[in-house]
């Protein structure tokens, strides 16, 4: 990979990428899949961290509907995430990958608890951080969670990995043959279409510090490497347009 445009990013997966063809849980083909697109950044140099939601086990909006406590359901969602993560971290290890697990929830027998100081150490010391738990706190999703600990930890981006989709569309791609793919757009512009790429709060938290994000299908091999090394594989937001 040339020299790559980010040193130190997050990281945002999708529980439900992990799945693969499956209808729930964890597809260990998906798994290693993406444990080497990580591993091969993370050789390259970059310093990385990792948020990884849950859908893949637990929904917790579909838990609501049926009149489960929204608090109660969000917190069992946590605790997805911290299988995901541990699922993952063991992949990674697997294939010679340093990294650490940390928690938002404590969990000390699994995971370290989310301290900022360490988990920057740890970038700073060439380990990949999984941050598990989400923020730890209900109402708020993981894609938020991504958007804070990147904003914490002082990454360059936050890059959002997704499954089959390779950018930002102003409908469903997968639903709408019609649907128009956005090279380029501001923060502002993608809160002001209500985009679903990420949620408005994650939005948000990026538009007011700044932050790209940059939005590409990881299941196509090398796209992550591609993304890293500044060449436009996706959607790339920013707080304004470039030059002409």
């Amino acid at each position: 990979m040339p020299d790559p445009s980010y040193s130190r990013i997050l990281l945002k997966l999708s529980g439900e990428s992990l799945k693969g063809d499956q209808d729930f849980g964890i597809a260990p083909p998906t798994l290693q899949y993406v444990a080497s697109q990580v591993h091969r950044a993370w050789s390259d140099g970059v310093q990385i961290g990792i948020v990884i939601g849950g859908g893949n086990i637990w929904r917790g909006a579909t838990y609501e509907a049926t009149g489960m406590d929204r608090s109660t359901a969000d917190y069992a969602g946590m605790l997805a995430t911290i299988m995901n993560a541990i699922a993952l971290q063991d992949a990674l290890e697997k294939i010679g990958t340093e990294v650490r697990t940390q928690s938002a929830i404590a969990m000390p027998v699994v995971a370290e608890p989310y301290i900022r100081r360490r988990a920057m150490r740890h970038m700073e010391k060439g380990r990949v951080v999984i941050f598990a738990g989400g923020t730890g706190n209900p109402y708020m999703s993981t894609d938020t969670a991504a958007a804070l600990r990147g904003l914490e930890t002082g990454v360059d981006a936050l890059l959002m990995a997704k499954n089959n989709v390779d950018g930002v569309y102003d409908a469903d791609p997968n639903h709408n043959p019609n649907a128009k793919k956005f090279d380029h757009l501001t923060h502002h512009e993608a809160l002001s279409l209500r985009l679903q790429a990420l949620d408005s709060t994650a939005l948000s938290l990026c538009m007011d510090n700044e932050m790209p994000i940059a939005v590409f299908n990881l299941f196509v091999d090398g796209n992550l490497s591609k993304v890293l090394s500044g060449q436009n594989v996706g959607t790339l937001i920013t707080a304004s347009r470039p030059a002409d």
